[in-house]
């Protein structure tokens, strides 16, 4: 059985770079809440709150402590791999680095034959936690929140973007929250 490394594939070309994981994740932890709305004053006849369920809210899926280590590579420096990470809380670019469109890239997350959520990276936070005696950082500690999303509506005249070759290539995978 060969490993299989957690993967974050950009569902479409040219809005992001896919983020294959250097250590797979120990825990994944979900979550989901419903939306409700409490009429001010209103109580039940117990005297209890009156609640209206207004909808389920997206999954959540918070990754923590994704390791990144460059320390056994000659020039290694994870910042480069941040990088990735970094650009997948921006909005799209365009060609000339203007944001494209206001959202940032949509990602599924995946590992092994699992296509655990389709989504965008609500929040991104690092950790540089060993360095080589210039400075260099070669360690880091990743926490990824991941949320669940559709897929973009296109507007009138605008082309459906088209899926990227490696999310095409996965697509025979198991789908769990997609």
């Amino acid at each position: 059985m060969t490993l299989e490394k957690a993967k974050l594939i950009a569902v479409y070309q040219g809005e992001g770079e896919d983020i294959e994981f250097m250590f797979n994740p120990n825990q994944l932890a979900f979550s989901r809440s419903m939306s409700i709305e409490q009429a001010k004053g209103a109580s039940t006849n117990k005297g209890n709150n009156k609640v209206s369920f207004k909808h389920p809210n997206p999954y959540s899926l918070k990754i923590s402590n994704i390791l990144i280590d460059t320390y056994e590579t000659k020039d290694g420096n994870v910042l480069d791999t941040i990088k990735k990470f970094k650009q997948a809380v921006e909005f799209i670019k365009n060609g000339s680095g203007n944001a494209k469109e206001k959202r940032p890239p949509i990602y599924l997350f995946t590992w092994g034959k699992y296509n655990y959520l389709r989504c965008f990276v609500k929040s991104f936070s690092f950790k540089l936690t060993l360095f080589r005696p210039d400075g260099t950082p070669v360690r880091a500690s990743v926490d990824l929140d991941l949320e669940q999303v559709d897929l973009p509506n296109p507007q009138p005249g605008q082309q459906t973007p088209s899926p990227s070759a490696s999310l095409r290539r996965d697509q025979n995978r198991e789908a769990f929250l997609t």
